[in-house]
């Protein structure tokens, strides 16, 4: 037997572990331990299916177990991995489908667990019809209840961005939909006045929004199924089913038994090749935490980019090689009905935590040339450094063609780059992809003003 590599987990981080390894080692025997009944599958894409955008489960899947197998991975299916024991070197699995149980060595263990949905410890949350929208298994569970339950009114309980896209989801289906949130405006992550913005298109789709509000209790019939949710201000949502749409958090479980430090988020802590504080112990995904570029702070960031990333560098890694994860700076984009809306960097509440001193500007513009059939409002928030005018955050609400501005916005905050730099870019033009003056280089000019006012007050 050759050195053997064991995964937990074979989605975007194990999976991409598992094939990094075994492609610079073929020699290594690597064991990917799967509970669920599908590898290398896009959760971010379960809304999409379930609204019939995507129109089949298997387009979520990037690679199958039987592509894994190809190259040479031991891929078990249905198989929970129950226990870690790292003294002995060996993880203890259960069959899910066979029932059957064992043990399996390893030399080196990637942990790529994943998250849970978080659910509020209140009356009635187990109830039947709540459902968590994290794995493909709980979008096929909430998809089949859709098609084949009696489901008129859906409660989603959170307004984030999974909670608004299965919102979205159930609306095109025909549904009456509400959206329970404890923000004052959805996507908490912007700042209130792109939040606005925000509210108004889910409202416009027919979907009712309660915010500033909690979820207080479940209510259940008599055979034991949900039919209502009650608010703690006391309002009483008639529910068919309830999405719970309150983000994720690591699932840490296994490694906190087993022994495995968890870092200050909650998140498994990791250096920078994604080894753990345990030898030939290495972690990777949403379990993980990460280091934010800009506060400094560990943060668990639950995204699949960052997962396929810090998985394949734990897998170079393993396989002989070098690579690192240099961090996150919070770059997220969604689209809620018919209005795009994205962000990257600090937003105003973050960047007053990390300690910065800061200005804001906000610019209204166009997609393209104003004259231009189709051109569609959009509006820019940059928030930048005092004095140094060092682009610190930015987040874009509007229609289409208009949040995928943020990744030219993401690049200059990753390069450290000031507004007066991003207001010399090159950027391109032509009169269907832009105004003249894009709106990036609009809003850089207001900062960079901005910036200049302030430090003449000064």
């Amino acid at each position: 037997m050759g050195r053997r590599v064991v995964v937990i987990g074979g989605d975007a981080a194990g999976g991409s572990a598992a094939s990094q390894a075994k492609k610079r080692r073929p020699d290594l025997d690597v064991v990917v331990f799967e509970r669920g009944r599908a590898t290398s599958y896009s959760a971010c894409g379960i809304p999409f299916w379930i609204s019939g955008t995507v129109e089949r489960e298997a387009d979520l899947v990037a690679r199958t177990p039987e592509q894994h197998r190809a190259m040479g991975i031991d891929v078990r299916m249905r198989t929970e991995v129950v226990g870690i024991d790292l003294d002995r070197r060996v993880v203890h699995w259960r069959d899910l489908a066979g029932g059957g149980s064992g043990v399996e060595p390893f030399d080196d263990l990637v942990y790529a667990t994943g998250s849970v949905p978080m659910r509020p410890p209140v009356p009635g949350i187990d109830a039947t019809g709540v459902h968590g929208v994290q794995t493909l298994d709980d979008g096929a569970a909430l998809r089949a209840e859709l098609e084949d339950g009696d489901v008129r009114r859906v409660v989603v309980v959170g307004g984030g961005y999974i909670g608004l896209e299965i919102a979205e989801a159930c609306r095109i289906r025909g549904l009456d939909v509400t959206v329970v949130d404890m923000s004052a405006t959805p996507v908490g992550t912007f700042d209130p006045d792109v939040g606005e913005f925000i509210a108004e298109a889910v409202r416009k789709e027919g979907v009712e929004l309660v915010l500033s509000d909690a979820v207080a209790a479940i209510e259940t019939d008599a055979g034991g199924r949900v039919r209502a949710v009650v608010t703690a201000s006391g309002r009483e949502l008639p529910a068919d089913l309830v999405v719970l749409g309150l983000g994720v958090r690591p699932s840490v479980r296994l490694a906190e038994e087993a022994g495995i430090p968890l870092g200050v988020s909650g998140g498994i802590a990791v250096d920078a090749g994604m080894r753990t504080l345990v030898e030939g112990a290495w972690a990777a995904g949403d379990c993980v935490e990460s280091v934010h570029r800009l506060s400094g702070q560990r943060v668990v960031v639950a995204l699949g980019t960052h997962a396929n990333k810090q998985g394949r560098v734990a897998g170079i890694n393993i396989g002989g090689g070098y690579a690192t994860f240099p961090g996150v700076i919070g770059t997220a984009i969604t689209r809620v009905c018919d209005l795009e809306a994205a962000r990257t960097g600090l937003s105003t509440a973050e960047a007053e935590a990390a300690g910065y001193q800061f200005v804001t500007t906000v610019v209204d513009s166009t997609t393209k040339a104003g004259y231009f059939p189709g051109a569609q409002p959009i509006r820019l928030k940059m928030i930048a450094e005092r004095r140094s005018g060092r682009l610190l955050g930015a987040q874009i609400v509007g229609r289409e063609a208009a949040a995928k501005r943020v990744d030219a916005l993401a690049i200059c905050i990753w390069n450290e780059m000031g507004v007066d730099e991003i207001l010399s870019l090159d950027l391109s033009y032509a009169p269907p992809f832009s105004p003249v003056w894009d709106p990036v280089l609009i809003a850089a000019r207001k900062a960079f003003e901005a910036v200049e006012a302030d430090v003449r007050q000064l």
